[in-house]
């Protein structure tokens, strides 16, 4: 399985209702194909850099599961079939890297460079 995410633009004309049944009917896919839905966050409403459908507004979810490729490339179907769904971005969310944690932590300094800076070496005047 993969972590996936998926950015939904609402038509903002829908009703809060038909909202909330779009998330769940999407929820309930995922769960259906043996996927494990993780959050949905709210966005809100947002303007749009140009005009879908003569509507400059979309209403913004960002929606985070794990599933396998075929259940995504399902869910990305019935979005594209879907009335009220104006767009959606369905991208794979990278694993977090173990090297990127011990990175964050800064190397001591070489042994040497210590000591120069202790006997006052440095070149510092």
């Amino acid at each position: 399985m993969n972590d996936y995410e998926i950015l939904l633009m609402l038509d903002p004309e829908l009703a809060e209702e038909r909202q909330a049944e779009i998330l769940t009917r999407t929820q309930e896919l995922v769960a259906k194909l043996d996927g494990e839905w993780e959050n949905q966050t709210s966005w809100g409403r947002r303007r749009l850099a140009y005009e879908i459908d003569h509507k400059a507004e979309g209403v913004y979810y960002l929606l985070t599961f794990k599933s396998s490729p075929e259940a995504l490339d399902e869910v990305s179907r019935v979005l594209k079939i879907t009335d009220g769904v104006m767009r959606h971005l369905a991208t794979r969310r990278p694993k977090p890297h173990r090297r990127a944690a011990t990175a964050a932590t800064p190397a001591p300094p070489p042994a040497e460079v210590a000591v120069a800076a202790e006997a006052g070496e440095g070149g510092e005047e």
